[in-house]
């Protein structure tokens, strides 16, 4: 009896069905990770790359004064949201600053860019001035986006305290007489 027991273990031991399947269970959840962790990383970048993208088209625009009958907050706001094409509800999640900088003088820009709060309907109170002449301005964007993973540890890592990532994209130009 204990021979047969003994026999029974052996062969159970030596039996090599479902050696994969505990192996696929094992390392599929590191794989899914990885493979959201790069979807997450990849649109995020992508995001990025078109803001900066869209700021660089709307600030030529405004140096070469084309495209744009003013540079007011609201035109510049729908230039830069028009040429975005993968970010939703641009307009809702977009905010922008402008400043006039003296450029003999230290740049006085805020470190940190204001973005938009989707909690509150007070939103924070931004500078956007217009230069005159020959004034250097400095363009701030700050857009805030949701993770598309956001209980991945790569969606929990970029969001902030609001679970929302913040896209920022700066830029100077001179304003042309």
């Amino acid at each position: 009896m204990i021979q047969k027991a003994l026999a029974r273990v052996t062969r159970f031991k030596r039996d090599e069905h479902g050696g994969v399947t505990v192996e696929f269970a094992i390392l599929f959840p590191l794989y899914m990770f990885i493979i959201l962790a790069v979807i997450e990383y990849a649109l995020v970048t992508i995001q990025q790359a078109m803001l900066e993208r869209s700021m660089d088209l709307v600030v030529r625009d405004i140096r070469l004064g084309i495209n744009l009958p003013d540079t007011e907050h609201d035109t510049i706001k729908e230039a830069i949201c028009g040429n975005m094409v993968v970010m939703r509800n641009c307009s809702n999640n977009l905010l922008l600053e402008m400043i006039v900088q003296d450029p003999y003088s230290g740049i006085n820009f805020p470190l940190e860019a204001t973005c938009i709060d989707r909690q509150e309907e007070a939103q924070p109170v931004t500078e956007f001035q217009n230069g005159g002449s020959n004034a250097l301005m400095i363009l701030r964007a700050c857009a805030q986006v949701d993770p598309l993973f956001p209980t991945t540890e790569i969606g929990r890592t970029m969001s902030g305290d609001d679970d929302l990532i913040s896209l920022t994209s700066t830029t100077t130009f001179v304003q042309e007489p």
